[in-house]
């Protein structure tokens, strides 16, 4: 859900807008994906006085806006990657701060009945925070989107500092996945010529130390080569150019783990590829400069896609490059709106999560957009005030019917 996170209600994992943007023009094995109007919850609704249009029975609310107060912390500019972690009957919303130098990542409680609880920092004077994954034992880790950006990994509960984990590599970190199966971290670097890394820990649940690996290999090999980086937390000799034969891709930018495929994606070219993890090969799974598809028969895109969440047999996906909707996608591929921001020109949907039951949704406008006369704050009471382009970043929680 970019922004780079998806998410899904009962198995939550986040993705981004760039990955569904492509992946969403891959066909099923057998039928095209189609567009109804209306999808599953119904056709959207009037925008609300937040400015979100939603089916019938759900409801918005903003939880923080950038520069205000929520539950004691002032909410940071720029809401990027993001997740949600149970709390004991409640629940906590982590969210990168995508701007310079006093990046970080900011917390908030929620009390069982979706009180605003406390709002405090977990990791602070980091740099473009912009990528994130929430690993199995809780912790969240952040990454930074700058030339020798390094990985945090932090406590959402607010307890721990956060601390860099340079055995993951210092290099421009445009996404973070996560496979549970193999026990290794799957990273790609955001760069014109980027590369595709794992990092295998030496046990797993501490990623203190462990071995760095990039892809090597000449473009079009699908037999994957992964060779040692012989120093990941160098500052003088990039990663990058530590391995001979590190294979480039032509503006990597964004990579979700789901069901033993690491997917990620190239903006340079267009294209979708899928990291076999099982049979240690990669393949162009959308090749969008030839129009040409080329996938496992085994592998199923649109699991794969941008800011993605799913509900028993749906799955939700956000939208970016300027188009302000999350989608839902049926098990029968049809594609419709499940919501629709407005009024936010030149921001885009950022770090969508469910809390833990799946019966709230999370996600920000990375640059706000216009005040709407009675919109709601975080304690649901009502700003009456109009006002005009802020440009601040806005969290929303959207709650209603998902399961139903």
């Amino acid at each position: 859900m970019v922004g780079r996170t998806s998410v899904r209600s009962g198995a939550l994992a986040p993705l981004s807008g760039s990955l569904w943007r492509l992946a969403r023009a891959v066909p099923s094995r057998t039928e095209p994906v189609t567009r109804p109007e209306s999808g599953p919850f119904g056709p959207l609704k009037a925008v609300d006085g937040n400015g979100v249009a939603l089916p019938e029975g759900f409801t918005c609310r903003i939880v923080g806006r950038s520069g205000e107060r929520v539950g004691g912390v002032t909410w940071h500019a720029a809401p990027a990657g993001g997740a949600c972690f149970p709390d004991g009957d409640g629940w906590i919303y982590v969210s990168n701060s995508d701007v310079p130098l006093v990046g970080g990542v900011s917390g908030v409680r929620f009390e069982p009945d979706g009180t605003v609880g406390t709002g405090y920092r977990i990791l602070s004077g980091t740099d473009h925070n912009r990528a994130g994954a929430a690993t199995p034992w809780h912790t969240w880790l952040s990454c930074e989107a700058i030339r020798l950006g390094r990985v945090f990994e932090c406590d959402p509960y607010g307890y721990r500092a956060g601390l860099p984990r340079l055995a993951m590599g210092r290099f421009r970190h445009g996404g973070v996945a996560i496979d549970p199966d193999r026990e290794v971290v799957y990273l790609i670097e955001d760069e014109p010529d980027g590369c595709l890394y794992r990092f295998r820990p030496e046990d797993w649940g501490d990623l203190t130390t462990g071995t760095l690996e990039v892809l090597a290999g000449p473009p079009g090999e699908q037999v994957a080569i992964w060779k040692p980086v012989r120093n990941p937390g160098a500052t003088s000799v990039p990663a990058r150019e530590q391995v001979e034969g590190a294979r480039r891709f032509d503006g990597a930018q964004d990579c979700h783990y789901a069901d033993g495929f690491c997917y990620f994606t190239t903006r340079g070219d267009g294209r979708v590829y899928a990291y076999d993890a099982v049979n240690e090969r990669v393949t162009v799974l959308y090749d969008g400069g030839a129009r040409s598809y080329g996938y496992d028969q085994d592998a199923q895109p649109y699991e794969y896609d941008g800011g993605a969440m799913s509900t028993p047999g749906n799955l939700f996906v956000a939208e970016d490059d300027g188009v302000m909707e999350i989608n839902v996608i049926t098990r029968d591929g049809a594609v419709s709106p499940f919501l629709r921001v407005e009024g936010h020109e030149g921001s885009r949907i950022t770090g969508p999560a469910f809390s833990p039951d799946g019966g709230r949704l999370y996600f920000s406008s990375r640059r706000g957009g216009t005040q709407q006369a009675g919109s709601t704050s975080p304690r649901g009471s009502t700003n009456p005030g109009g006002g005009g382009s802020t440009g601040a970043g806005i969290t929303y929680e959207v709650s209603g019917p998902f399961r139903g």
